[in-house]
């Protein structure tokens, strides 16, 4: 195995929640604007979308990969903590983070 043990990128984590029936449809919606907009931002890594559905709501989990603290600030702008909301958001989340996460990237094994 070849893992690469020192920083190289930041992991940026956000959190929100959807009503069950609306699961599907926030996925969609996803892949029209943030998915989009990562991906074409300079620096970014990767995203991952993670969801998990139970007692009525769909939990979204987004971790997006980015070079440094200045790939996110193309992305976010100056606050990087902040999150980035789109125009469509208000009509399908019931839950959001305001705020994200960011966590040094300290191991990545590729699959072989």
């Amino acid at each position: 195995m070849n893992a690469n043990t020192s920083a190289t990128h930041l992991a940026r984590l956000w959190r929100g929640a959807t009503k069950a029936e609306d699961a599907d449809a926030y996925l969609a919606y996803l892949h029209e604007s943030g998915i989009p907009e990562y991906r074409r931002t300079p620096g970014n890594r990767g995203v991952f979308v993670l969801r998990r559905i139970g007692n009525g709501r769909a939990e979204f989990l987004l971790i997006t990969l980015w070079e440094c603290e200045d790939a996110i600030r193309r992305f976010a702008g100056e606050d990087i903590g902040r999150a980035v909301f789109y125009p469509d958001d208000d009509r399908f989340l019931i839950a959001r983070d305001e705020r994200v996460d960011h966590f040094e990237v300290l191991c990545e094994i590729p699959t072989r």
